[in-house]
């Protein structure tokens, strides 16, 4: 699936009463008009090479993009625009526009005072900004990082978020609910590999309905040639038509690797089809999922622990913690044992 090659004008809603009538919607951005139409990213100039990882990112799972589509008029004087607004992404599937603050700390600032006035004057408008440290987790999940992490630290870990005691509170009441919800029915349970490991068995073992078990997995991104999208490592070997689906995973983030597996599962015609996860991240979404079981909603942090791993590391530990941004923002940690 191809980027659009057109320029995206969206309407938006009226905007409050300083607006001109005659800017009340975003204009043609009229620097940068190459658009994608050969091979990936061939005849886009980005600004930034973040910019250009997180179009390959985004092609990767198959989300159409196009690049800076439209300028929102943000500012005026006397009756001219002084200011204007150009998102760098819009995912037109999902009518969301994402701005990359990245490099440069010393935009941020600036960068969360544009977004504050576009939601305020066009509300209709889904605008998402994607901080730096928000980049380097998505790609840290994705399987790049530090080249150098081959040992644990127990200086890498920081804050325990969870403690073993409430994830088998939580567990158990998840199954609970689960047990309740599908009483006189079977399942298939489908883990999504590998970090749903602990939680997966836990789950299972505090459901008291009939379930079948079954495992998919896919091919990580940082593995992929530029060529290359998502796709399924290991398919699931059980026939899941007519049956009730449980789709089970350990972190909901930006919602593309869900998505992706969802509309996979849901062309197979099951009777029905269901999400419980472990950890949910709203404020890291990209893309809209459902949700019908959530263990615990946690802050905007990389997190280890519980079969949640960085470069196949920690899982092992019985909690779940924050990891420290030193470890996935390409700086080689200390070498220690934890």
């Amino acid at each position: 699936m191809h980027p659009e090659s057109t320029i995206v004008l969206v309407l938006v809603a009226s905007a409050p009463a300083p607006i001109p009538h005659q800017w009340r919607r975003p204009v043609r951005q009229r620097s940068r008009l190459i658009r994608r139409s050969g091979p990936p990213h061939s005849r886009v100039e980005f600004a930034h090479q973040s910019e250009q990882e997180f179009a390959r990112f985004l092609d990767y799972y198959r989300i159409r993009w196009t690049y800076e589509p439209v300028s929102f008029p943000i500012a005026w004087d006397s009756g001219r625009i002084a200011e204007m607004f150009t998102p760098d992404f819009y995912l037109s599937e999902h009518d969301q526009y994402v701005e990359l603050t990245t490099m440069k700390q010393s935009l941020v600032t600036p960068k969360n005072r544009k977004v504050r006035l576009l939601r305020e004057l066009y509300p209709d408008v889904n605008v998402r900004l994607l901080y730096r440290k928000d980049y380097h987790q998505l790609l840290g999940q994705a399987g790049y990082g530090a080249l150098g992490v081959q040992h644990l630290s127990k200086e890498d870990v920081g804050e325990i978020l969870i403690s073993p005691v409430e994830l088998e509170t939580r567990v158990r009441a998840l199954g609970k609910r689960i047990s309740r919800d599908y009483r006189g029915r079977s399942i298939v349970l489908v883990g999504v590999l590998k970090g749903i490991t602990f939680f997966m068995a836990d789950l299972a073992r505090n459901i008291k309905v009939p379930f079948v078990i079954d495992y998919l997995d896919l091919k990580r991104f940082a593995s992929s040639q530029p060529s290359e999208r998502v796709r399924v490592a290991r398919d699931i070997d059980y026939p899941i038509e007519g049956h009730h689906v449980l789709l089970v995973e350990d972190i909901v983030n930006t919602g593309l690797t869900l998505d992706y597996m969802l509309s996979g599962l849901k062309q197979r015609s099951p009777a029905s089809i269901e999400v419980v996860t472990l950890l949910d991240r709203p404020m890291r979404r990209l893309v809209p999922v459902p949700l019908r079981y959530a263990g615990f909603q946690i802050p905007n942090e990389y997190v280890v622990g519980y079969g949640l791993d960085y470069r196949e590391l920690y899982r092992h530990l019985p909690f779940i913690a924050v990891l420290k941004p030193r470890v996935y923002e390409l700086v080689p940690p200390a070498k220690a044992s934890l």
